[in-house]
């Protein structure tokens, strides 16, 4: 392998990691606020995207899309934990719904094009739609 290839991986790896572990970031205990911020309401803007869900770590790391892939291997990812995201004219959005994963509503729908709302922000550079609600499948 060569270098230029391992930093490719080692930065794809870090993105990865990033990914997974941002929904569990920003999940909170409502009677516990503390280490919890809320998105400013004056920052955040409710939006709709119409996209193609995708598996996060397979988009990330080598932008896996399509029925195929979708069916294939990234339902089957988000089935088992990894994060969801949509994905609307190359912008990808990482899908978090009110203080939860959307796994479980969102994993069949890995590879198709569905329309999401919810709220438009940004963390730590990941785009994010939060608060998202399912539109139409």
């Amino acid at each position: 392998m060569t270098m230029k290839s391992l930093s490719k991986l080692a930065a794809g790896a870090t993105f990865v990691v990033a990914v997974i572990i941002s929904p569990f970031a920003f999940a909170h205990d409502p009677e516990n606020a503390g280490g919890f911020q809320a998105a400013d309401d004056k920052q955040a803007t409710d939006v709709t995207v119409t996209g193609e869900i995708v598996d996060m770590m397979c988009y990330v790391d080598h932008k896996a899309m399509g029925a195929d892939h979708g069916s294939a291997c990234g339902s089957k990812c988000i089935k088992n934990g990894g994060p969801v995201g949509i994905v609307d004219k190359d912008k990808a959005y990482l899908v978090v719904g009110e203080h939860k994963p959307m796994n479980d509503q969102l994993a069949d729908s890995c590879g198709k094009t569905i329309t999401l709302k919810g709220k438009l922000a940004e963390r730590g550079g990941i785009a994010l739609l939060e608060n998202a609600e399912i539109v139409q499948q």
